[in-house]
């Protein structure tokens, strides 16, 4: 094993098998340090094959000579998302496995490193004895707390800590949006420490404590192991994994700096320098006395100042204070007759990203819906096994509306019957696959949010029909 890099895996103390898998080696001659950590979703069947499925996708793309690295690395995660995707779609057993992940690049000789990121693993960079978060958790927790509205504390004992947005495995098309796998690149000089983990670490131990370990007179190996064993002795609530690599080549003298971190449609920051500037010296200034003139010149300059104050506070009443509310998104109607059904559906809608109808239903029984289901979240896929959703007699609204924050929306061999509107949607998240429509006056409905702005052109309802008729609608 090398000096400059290693890793460790343990299933932690309340788990009976590890799907966690790390990629810890050089690459392309030894130019490059390749790490990886890898963790297969909890709760979800088939996470350890999941994790298998990219650790070897990861390695065998990267092997090859590449050109550019960000690309290259997007790719390798592509590419690695596909197999799991295709895995799981050929053996029913395993639907729903998927994974999080993060990789990165260290380019020693070039003193830098890159990196991709998908899920709630965690790179941080240690420079002079400070650790600094690189990615974010893509999770509502993750987000709560690196906007600040949540305390590490607070988002370590969280009960959706857990709950992720994104994962390889979802599906195949979510991976074509720009900025869903995120990405970045960073100076790494020497001294520096990067550390890969998953989330049996992060949730385990705080910044503080990892701190104290990657700070300490250990060898890199030795790190590896304290911190395993720390979260261990903090609960091992989950799987740990840990990978470092060092920039082990000679410190220079060089003025302090903070790290800086390149994002993917960012432009580059300048680094922080701390120079101690020499303080000219000052003058020595006379008082004046008796100058009638300066005095009335304060007393004009405080006239203009109390105006200038009694302006300002009329701004901020009539902009900010009085003015009237803004328009707000389509609300969910109040769910007040969800029959059991429903609030089977409603709970796997808020626990997954992906769901089969036929694990929560008895087959070729209708589904009955006395209300509209609202879906809220990042993404979701609706695999509907042939299922027909009807409207109760007392009920005829939309059967499901999918707010303006959904990003990726995918149903498939779905029935709805008897709504006067099937589906509807505030923006192009929406994609239907083998999706009839019954006895619906309108199969998708747009919500256009226009916030008081002028609206001009042509609405379409290509999916609309009759009473009489119904579409099948193809993705």
């Amino acid at each position: 094993m090398a000096d400059n890099f290693f890793g460790i895996t343990d299933k932690g103390r309340m788990r009976d098998n590890n799907e966690d898998r790390f990629i810890a080696q050089t690459i392309l001659q030894k130019r490059y340090v390749l790490a990886c950590v890898i963790d297969g979703v909890g709760g979800y069947e088939g996470g350890e094959i999941a994790s298998g499925l990219a650790h070897d996708a990861i390695i065998n793309y990267l092997q090859k000579p590449f050109k550019e690295i960000i690309s290259s690395l997007k790719n390798a995660l592509t590419s690695a998302n596909e197999k799991i995707y295709k895995k799981k779609q050929a053996e029913n057993e395993i639907s729903e496995m998927a994974c999080v992940l993060t990789l990165t690049l260290a380019d020693i000789k070039e003193n830098k490193f890159y990196y991709a990121h998908v899920g709630d693993t965690r790179l941080y960079l240690l420079r002079d004895n400070s650790l600094v978060k690189v990615t974010k958790d893509h999770s509502f927790v993750g987000f709560l707390e690196d906007s600040g509205r949540l305390s590490e504390e607070a988002a370590m004992n969280h009960p959706k800590r857990n709950e992720i947005n994104k994962a390889l495995g979802f599906d195949e098309q979510q991976f074509l949006q720009p900025d869903y796998i995120e990405t970045g690149e960073s100076p790494f000089l020497p001294g520096d420490i990067l550390l890969l983990c998953s989330d049996g670490l992060s949730d385990m131990l705080s910044n503080k404590i990892i701190t104290s370990i990657l700070i300490s007179d250990k060898s890199l190996r030795e790190k590896g192991k304290a911190l395993v064993k720390a979260a261990n002795e903090a609960g091992g609530k989950d799987n740990i994994t840990v990978v470092l690599v060092s920039n082990d080549k000679s410190r220079l003298l060089h003025e302090a700096t903070k790290p800086v971190i390149i994002k993917k449609n960012e432009e580059p920051q300048q680094e922080e320098t701390i120079i101690e500037k020499e303080e000219p010296a000052r003058e020595t200034i006379k008082p004046v006395v008796g100058n009638t003139k300066r005095k009335g010149a304060s007393g004009f300059i405080y006239f203009l100042l109390v105006i200038l104050i009694a302006a300002l506070g009329w701004f901020i009443y009539k902009d900010y204070l009085h003015q009237p509310p803004k328009p707000k998104a389509v609300m969910p109607p109040p769910q007040k007759r969800i029959n059991a059904d429903e609030q089977k559906l409603i709970d796997s809608i808020e626990s997954k990203k992906e769901i089969h109808l036929n694990k929560i239903f008895t087959a070729n029984q209708p589904i009955n819906f006395t209300d509209s289901i609202f879906v809220d979240k990042d993404s979701l896929i609706i695999h509907g096994n042939n299922a027909n959703i009807i409207a109760d007699s007392s009920f005829k609204n939309a059967a499901f509306i999918f707010s303006a924050n959904c990003k990726y929306i995918l149903i498939d061999s779905l029935t709805l019957q008897n709504f006067n509107v099937g589906i509807i949607t505030q923006n192009k998240a929406l994609r239907l696959k083998d999706v009839q429509f019954k006895d619906c006056k309108v199969a998708v409905q747009h919500e256009i949010l226009s916030n008081n702005k002028i609206v001009s052109g042509r609405l379409i309802d290509s999916l609309s029909s009759s009473k009489k008729d119904s579409v099948k609608a193809k993705h």
